[in-house]
């Protein structure tokens, strides 16, 4: 019976909220809105790009069409890759973690909020792009997370059924997500204190020295 292991992106593989929170916050400053550190932890991590900006504009009382939102994540969009192509930083122990679950014949899949070229840009940069046949990106799907969506997509495309997956992320709409998926769900502490991540099956401080067998697998 094939088993599949979903990974979220930011936060699991890559190390990026924090260039995820300063490109927004630049870019939120340039449309005249104040965003610091505090509040993006608080009331946007686990959105994508798009919520992001709708939910801030509506905040605004401003204008949120598909072509104010297509320019306000294009412009966050630029100063991210920025970023990333000066300061690359993976999770710990994910580059190891992910080369032994495709050693090891799981199907694997990254299932993100983030825009499909931020995603190539880094598994690409990072020799990991062959290890996944399936990426769900923020393009992909109609509603970001909490909703099941791209998590469902992921297992639909992989061919295997829920009670064989194993999603593995760090944002709390991302654990939802994965429990309306019928999956089982392993968190990493990149975003939240593990006090924070009871509802988890499984808390890790990072993929550093585990192994994918080690995931809360069903039985």
């Amino acid at each position: 019976m094939p088993r599949a292991i979903l990974f979220d992106f930011n936060g699991v593989i890559v190390n990026d909220e924090p260039q995820h929170c300063e490109a927004l916050i630049a870019t939120l400053a340039s449309y005249g809105y104040p965003l610091d550190r505090e509040g993006y932890y608080r009331d946007y991590l686990g959105f994508d790009d798009r919520e992001c900006f709708r939910f801030t504009f509506e905040r605004m009382g401003r204008p949120a069409d598909a072509a104010q939102l297509h320019e306000a994540i294009e412009r966050k969009a630029v100063l991210y890759e920025r970023a990333i192509r000066a300061s690359l930083e993976l999770v710990p122990g994910s580059a190891g973690f992910i080369r032994a679950a495709a050693a090891a014949g799981y199907r694997l899949a990254v299932v993100s909020g983030a825009l499909r070229r931020e995603i190539d840009l880094v598994l690409s940069a990072a020799n990991l792009q062959e290890h996944f046949p399936v990426v769900v990106a923020a393009e992909d799907v109609d509603q970001c997370k909490p909703d099941a969506q791209g998590y469902r997509a992921a297992q639909q495309a992989l061919g295997v059924a829920p009670e064989h997956c194993v999603v593995i992320e760090d944002s709390l709409p991302g654990l939802e997500a994965a429990r309306r998926a019928g999956a089982r769900c392993a968190m990493i502490t990149t975003s939240h204190p593990a006090a924070d991540l009871a509802g988890a099956d499984l808390v890790w401080d990072s993929l550093e020295g585990h192994h994918p067998d080690d995931l809360p697998w069903r039985s």
